[in-house]
Formats: structure tokens, sequence, C-alpha cells
């Protein structure tokens, strides 16, 4: 007799990304250069290309909530079969009294289930951008640090199709535009660090796995409070819109952010080949060939530039870019916008300039 459904289900879904770092980690080495053919094998150097690689090490970041012991607990049991090194991190936000326990009980769990190695990380959560976006660069910045520290190929992470579904909702509050409503990827950070593997599941299947694994879990009651907007999002505005529109609203937002990302990608490609043809031998941005893009475009490009100038990706708004958008398409001689970082636009003799102020 196989496993429950739900522990099936999970660990599947991690199985099959295993499978794709497996393919990544192992793609063929290239040849050594200027070996004769009419040499023995053993008498030419070896590069170190030729040396299999070590098995990779793959990190699970683990709060102690239901998603994230079942990623937990299916990284654990696929990983060995697979040839795989599995760890976790778990992430000390220090919001909570008795925190650090909580963080050392997570640790614990984690050695039980036979991973190795296993970090706690205590991080000191800012302000800046609220309490919840505040929180979420502490932790990323800590992840990244750890597997860093360890060597990681990767970082699993236990967001599930209901975390996507509250995504585009909050992104769809925002006005931000069709990158917001794409939600989460299910591969992101740099050089594809962060892994999604239940972006398909539902949030019930990975806290059934835990019943059914007798895994202990711990919800946070951050993730009741209505002081929170994803919170209150999860527990008043979903239920709602489903008792409004009927079952299946999960669903179809998480379609929503497929098809939204898979046409947010192709516009910032059309975006990425479009902007040298509007730039001038100097490098500056010319109006009269950005005024001729269409807007996804060339707001695209706008957005670019400030970033690269240095404003801030997450502070910098759709309003802030509509903005420097009006100096393009609503010329009426009015002054420099000013964007988040000190980063200031302004219009000078057809150019469009972006710099720090």
């Amino acid at each position: 007799m196989g496993p429950h459904p739900a522990v099936a289900a999970i660990r599947l879904a991690v199985r099959r990304v295993l499978h794709d770092l497996l393919t990544e980690h192992h793609r063929a080495p290239a040849a050594v250069p200027h070996a004769s053919p009419h040499e023995p094998p053993s008498s030419r150097p070896r590069s170190s290309r030729d040396v299999p690689p070590s098995p990779p090490l793959v990190l699970v970041a683990c709060s102690g909530g239901a998603d994230s012991m079942a990623l937990a607990s299916a990284l654990a049991f696929e990983a060995p079969k697979l040839g795989i090194r599995a760890g976790g991190v778990t992430v000390d936000h220090g919001l909570q009294t008795g925190s650090d326990l909580r963080a050392a009980e997570v640790v614990q769990r984690l050695r039980e289930l036979g991973l190795d190695p296993v970090d706690s990380v205590a991080v000191t959560v800012g302000r800046a951008g609220g309490p919840e976006a505040a929180a979420r660069d502490a932790r990323y910045s800590a992840l990244d640090t750890a597997a860093e520290r360890h060597g990681a190929t990767a970082v699993l992470l236990g967001h599930t199709r209901d975390d996507q579904a509250e995504t585009v909702l909050l992104g769809l509050a925002r006005g931000s535009g069709i990158r917001s409503l794409s939600g989460m990827a299910a591969v992101s950070g740099a050089g594809g660090r962060y892994r999604r593997p239940f972006l398909e599941l539902d949030r019930q299947t990975a806290r059934k796995a835990c019943m059914v694994q007798s895994l202990p879990v711990w919800d946070d009651p951050h993730n009741a409070d209505p002081a929170y907007t994803r919170s209150r999002l999860r527990h008043e505005g979903l239920p709602a819109l489903e008792k409004a529109l009927g079952k299946g609203v999960v669903e179809a937002l998480a379609r929503t952010a497929q098809l939204s990302r898979d046409d947010a990608d192709a516009l910032d490609s059309w975006a990425g080949q479009a902007e040298p043809t509007v730039r001038d031998a100097a490098g500056f941005l010319e109006c009269a060939k950005l005024y001729a893009l269409p807007p996804a475009v060339r707001r695209r490009i706008l957005r670019r530039a400030a970033i690269a100038a240095g404003a801030p990706a997450g502070s910098l708004f759709a309003r802030h870019i509509e903005e420097v958008d009006r100096l393009i398409t609503g010329w009426r001689g009015q002054g420099a916008i000013n964007l988040p970082g000190k980063v200031v636009a302004r219009r000078q003799g057809g150019r469009l300039v972006i710099r720090q102020g």
C-alpha cells in the first residue's frame, strides 16, 4: 500500500524540483582542450571539469508551520534517493516572546527528519515598507547568507497555491500592473536559488500530509492577526470572494498568476531588446523614440532606468513610473520628478535624464 495521497502529492512535487536541480548540476562538462586523440586517456592531464561534481546541497526554509514542515519531510524522503544532500534553515524574526525557543524546536524537528546541516538564524526586522515587507526582506537576506555559507545549490520555500492567490489579490489591490499579478515565480533569486515546489498544491494538502505523518506543526499567531493585510485577506477576503463567486476562486487566481507571468516575461523581453534602440550615442534616453513605443514596453524601460540609477525596486511603484512617463507623453515644461532612493528624472533637450539627485 502506497503513501497517503497528500503525502504522495508533496513528495512528487519535491521530486520534480530535485530532478530539475540535478539536471542543472550535472550538465555535461566541456571537453579538455588540446588533448591529442592518439594519447591514451590515462596519460592526458585531468581537468577539474573531468571530476564528477560533488552531491548538491538543498536547504529547506522552515518556520515550523504546516507548509514548510510538509516540505521538509518530503525533502528528507526524496533527497537521499537521488544522491542529494538535504539540510534546513529556520529564521528567528524575534517578533514574539519565546521566538528563540520556537526556532530551537524547529531545528530539533528538522534534525529528527535526518536533515543536515540545520541552522537557526536570528535577524533584526526593520521598518522599511511596513512590518510584513520588513520581515520578508530580513528573512530572505538570512536565507541568502545561509545558502552562501553552506554552498547550497537551492533553497526550497513552502508557498502554496493559496499563498499565490493571496499574492495576486494583493497585487491587484495595489494596482501595480501585470508583473504584480504574476505572483510568485516557481524559480527566483540569484541564479535560480529559490524554488517553490508547492505552488500547484493547496494549503490543506500540506496540512493533511503533516497530520498523517504525525508531524507537529506550529501555527504562527501572526497568520491570524487582523492587523496584517495578508491575514485579513486570508481569513476574510478570500472566503467572502468564494461565498460570492463560488468555489474555484483560489485556482482561478493561481492560473491568472501564471498567465500574467507569461505575458510579463514577454513584455520584459521586448523592453530589453528595445532599450538600446531608444538611447543616443551618449546613452541618454530619447523621448521621441520612447514615445513611439507601446506604453507597456516604454514603462518597463523607464523602470529599468530608474532602478539602474539607484531607485530601490521594492519602493518604486506604478505611480512613480506614470509620473516619469508624463515627461514623455504629456510634456508641458514640468519640473523634475523625485523618485525613491534620491533619484531624479527630468527632461532636457529631448532627452530623459534619470540619475541620483
